[in-house]
């Protein structure tokens, strides 16, 4: 970089603590960002900045200070031949010191005037969100004291950017998921029916649904599902499979059947994407039901007067991971009074404590009650006051007696 007069030692050490700044932290995301921009205009004498998130082969401009801030938002700058893709594939700080039509492809920056540019990657948790640069009018280079100041800016942009992104994926993801559960339970007549749905803590929300529809054949379906991943990517893929999955059950009875279209539509639209899901059709007289098992924890089982226990079925492998064998139907009988249970691993499963002492457990709050009592004791004895590192959902039914 071309040599400037660098301010003095006091003068840096006072950059330094304007955009460090610890009062800076009481901002919210979008207000921190602004006001890093504005300091940093002024520490480095610069007249324009921006920062400039990646979406793919572009670069957007989504927040930016100084000329032309304006008009600036939403611009998008490709990649591929522009000063802030050569910053990407970099990921270090680059200075440009004859800033023309040959070496910016951003139109703004050009009509602006700008003759300087330096930009420095934004990096949060080894993830490459974009770029933040800076530009002067003048022809002055930036040094290599400015380029450090500069990326302790862009590391505070970067972490107030993925607190942001992150927040707007939850509340998206927990928008759509509740958007897709059900939003009450139906009356089904002869059963009674109670359930719980629990997002998981932090950004673990996004995977878990169950649902409940009856076909026109009159008999009544529960779903339990779980798509590995989290976020609003695993939220989408979950409305897509349940979409898919009651169509499927509207051309065909046998619950195998559903799965494997289901597995074949997974892995051809939904490429990378896996799930686990338990599909159940009940018989009109309620005396039985068909399940199948994609990779899926079997339900709990408790007969009149008997302990609970989980159901011996086969399970196959998840949807969207391979072409399985034929999948396969079982046939659990249903006794009058029999309480079932339908959930999803994250009742169950917990950080070094093994599978089986999670299903024990589950079993042993599965009592002889009302389902609604009984989903809210297996809540209290599973979960406690602790937040569910992942999503939890809950389904359990009883048979009326005759």
């Amino acid at each position: 970089m071309p040599a400037q007069s660098s301010p003095g030692a006091a003068d840096r050490l006072r950059q330094i603590e304007s955009v460090t700044d610890p009062s800076l932290a009481r901002l919210g995301p979008t207000e921190l960002i602004n006001e890093l921009l504005a300091r940093v205009l002024e520490a480095l004498s610069a007249d324009t900045a921006a920062v400039l998130l990646l979406e793919d082969d572009e670069l957007v401009v989504t927040t930016a200070r100084g000329l032309q801030e304006e008009r600036r938002a939403g611009i998008g700058v490709p990649t591929a031949g522009s000063f802030a893709g050569q910053v990407v594939a970099a990921r270090r700080p680059l200075a440009l010191d004859d800033v023309s039509p040959a070496t910016v492809l951003d139109p703004v920056l050009l009509s602006a005037g700008i003759r300087t540019l330096l930009g420095v990657p934004l990096v949060a948790a080894d993830r490459l969100l974009g770029v933040l640069h800076v530009g002067r009018l003048a022809q002055v280079g930036f040094t290599d004291e400015d380029a450090d100041l500069l990326q302790m800016v862009a590391d505070r942009v970067a972490l107030a950017m993925q607190t942001e992104l992150s927040r707007e994926d939850r509340s998206a993801a927990q928008m759509l998921q509740r958007s897709l559960m059900p939003a009450r339970l139906p009356e089904v007549p002869g059963l009674r029916l109670a359930a719980r749905y629990v997002p998981g803590e932090g950004e673990n929300i996004g995977g878990d649904w169950y649902d409940l529809f009856t076909l026109p054949s009159g008999r009544f379906c529960v779903v339990m599902g779980d798509v590995a991943g989290h976020g609003l990517a695993a939220a989408v893929v979950m409305g897509r499979l349940r979409s898919a999955l009651r169509a499927y059950a509207l051309e065909y009875e046998d619950p195998a059947e559903v799965l494997q279209r289901l597995d074949a539509k997974a892995r051809h639209f939904e490429a990378g994407s896996m799930a686990t899901v338990l599909y159940a059709v009940f018989d009109t007289d309620l005396r039985r039901v068909r399940i199948s098992l994609a990779g899926h924890l079997p339900p709990v089982v408790a007969g009149p007067g008997q302990p609970a226990r989980v159901a011996d079925l086969p399970v196959d492998p998840p949807v969207g991971v391979l072409a399985a064998a034929r999948r396969r139907t079982s046939t659990v009988e249903l006794p009058a009074r029999v309480m079932v249970a339908f959930y999803t691993d994250g009742l169950v499963e917990r950080r070094g404590v093994s599978i089986d002492a999670g299903m024990d457990a589950l079993c042993r709050a599965v009592v002889d009650a009302d389902p609604e009592e009984v989903c809210a004791a297996v809540m209290a004895s599973m979960l406690g006051r602790t937040a569910p590192a992942d999503d939890v959902a809950l389904l359990i039914l009883r048979r009326r007696a005759g």
